[in-house]
């Protein structure tokens, strides 16, 4: 008789780093609890596959949490952070760690597993820093012991970390670099993130206490750009600028790469602070190979290459504006609105549906692909996030998923819908949706404006939007 499995639970199961930890998880031979805020964030391909041994709960974090399991668990995995979407974030973090541990207290966990951040010492903590500490802070009041695992830079295809710098490396042949390019980090690829992870719960010495996690070199923020530039056969040259203060550092990766402004403002306060392993006592207890810096880069770049990268940073729902109620009530209003709609014939709904699972990223838009090119650009320039964060697959859509500066609502390939909401900067709220039925295609762009202003950008768009619309609801339904 096959031995049963022992259950852990995974919080933030369906962010970047927790959609890999499930799988590998799976692999391992535990089954899991995944906890996140909308069910269907989580892959089809993991439901099927895991079948019994996943089981996914509904859980936001933000609000005192009342769900029932019933599972003793080996370790519980905290994952959760919100400093990409909250100004306040260091408030919103604490408060969700605050009812995590009120929530586990009441559970049968083994242990707690909190993947936090490097810490420099005798230094003055970055308002981040300051965060992942405090976070840290409520998780060990409750009763199971918490094992910190602390990282410094993350490298693998669609880590923040990785997008920054492909962004910067591919985009800049001379880069204006502030102090912070010279300060050391020590990198570690993804998949040895994931091993330790996954490590800490089979070690059964790791049960709590503090440990740094790296790979086996040492760079500067300098370096990390240099051995992008290498390893894809880049050029580049740099220019540091001592006096580029921290705010210019986040408008500089705001604009430049897919970062939004809160994360880059977040992030740049840390980029100061040399986060490199105080102590690798986790090497001994969990030994595994070590990728090097280019050798995560080789492995991200084939990832990328094969369209095999399962999770990305900016498909987490914290990347964009989105409110998470918004994928649970997925409705497009009908009242107080403006709209376009347009209607065309379809010829092969099989094909029309997939021009529209197609729509956006590097396969461009399929009217004025190059008035789309200049809306994303000035998005930027107003703060808001453009279309430098494409999607994550060329072909395949999932609820929640972001897609250039929209966000997929609803993804129902069955149902021959897609409803995206718009995550750019506007004086309002925007949806696009797209439905067959009984042979044509319905388009609708629809916009709810806020006040005047609202209203007078939706009318100086009209023009815009009489040439761009009627093309593309053509093009999508026929392909011609």
């Amino acid at each position: 008789m096959a031995e049963e499995r022992k259950w852990v639970l995974v919080t933030g199961a369906s962010g970047y780093i927790g959609t890999r930890l499930v799988g590998a998880l799976h692999q391992a031979g535990y089954s899991v609890t995944a906890l996140v805020r909308r069910r269907d964030r989580i892959s089809i391909e993991s439901v099927t596959s895991m079948g019994k041994s996943l089981e996914v709960v509904e859980a936001d974090f933000s609000q005192p949490i009342n769900v029932k399991l019933n599972h003793s668990y080996a370790a519980a995995f905290y994952l959760l952070h919100s400093m990409a979407t909250h100004r306040e974030y260091f408030n919103a973090e604490t408060t969700c760690a605050r009812h995590f541990t009120d929530w586990a207290d009441q559970l049968t966990v083994a242990k707690v597993v909190y993947l936090g951040a490097m810490i420099p010492k005798d230094s003055d903590l970055s308002d981040h820093l300051q965060s992942r500490e405090q976070v840290r802070a409520e998780l060990i009041k409750g009763k199971a012991a918490v094992t910190t695992l602390r990282a410094s830079i993350i490298v693998g295809a669609g880590s923040a970390s990785f997008e920054m710098i492909r962004d910067l490396t591919e985009k800049l042949p001379v880069m204006i670099t502030p102090k912070w390019v010279t300060t050391q980090c020590q990198p570690i690829a993804v998949r040895n993130v994931i091993r330790y992870l996954v490590g800490t719960v089979e070690c059964e010495t790791v049960n709590g206490g503090d440990y740094d996690i790296g790979g086996p070199d040492i760079l500067t923020y300098g370096d990390l750009l240099r051995g992008y530039a290498k390893a894809r056969g880049l050029h580049r040259l740099m220019l540091p600028i001592p006096f580029f203060s921290a705010r210019l550092s986040s408008h500089w990766l705001h604009l430049i790469t897919s970062t939004n402004f809160q994360l880059a403002q977040s992030l740049v306060g840390s980029l100061r602070m040399r986060t490199v392993s105080e102590n690798e006592t986790i090497r001994e207890l969990i030994p595994q190979p070590l990728y090097s810096y280019q050798e995560a880069l080789e492995r991200a770049f084939t990832k990328i290459a094969q369209n095999k990268v399962p999770s990305t940073w900016f498909d987490s729902l914290v990347s964009g504006t989105l409110n998470h109620q918004q994928l649970i009530n997925v409705q497009v209003p009908e009242h107080g609105v403006l709209e376009d709609r347009r209607i065309s014939q379809v010829d092969d709904p099989e094909a029309c549906l997939d021009r529209i699972w197609a729509l956006g990223g590097n396969n461009g838009w399929p009217s004025m692909n190059w008035a789309w090119r200049i809306r994303g650009k000035i998005d930027k320039l107003v703060g808001g996030i453009g279309l430098r964060r494409g999607r994550r697959h060329p072909s395949e859509l999932r609820n929640g998923d972001a897609l250039d500066f929209w966000r997929v609502l609803l993804a129902d390939r069955e149902n021959q819908r897609l409803i995206l909401y718009a995550e750019m900067k506007l004086p309002g709220e925007a949806w696009l949706e797209f439905k067959l039925e009984n042979g044509m295609l319905r388009q609708r762009a629809v916009y709810r404006p806020k006040g005047v202003l609202g209203r007078l950008y939706w009318w100086m768009m009209v023009p815009a939007h009489a040439l761009l619309f009627p093309r593309m609801a053509k093009k999508l339904a026929r392909g011609y």
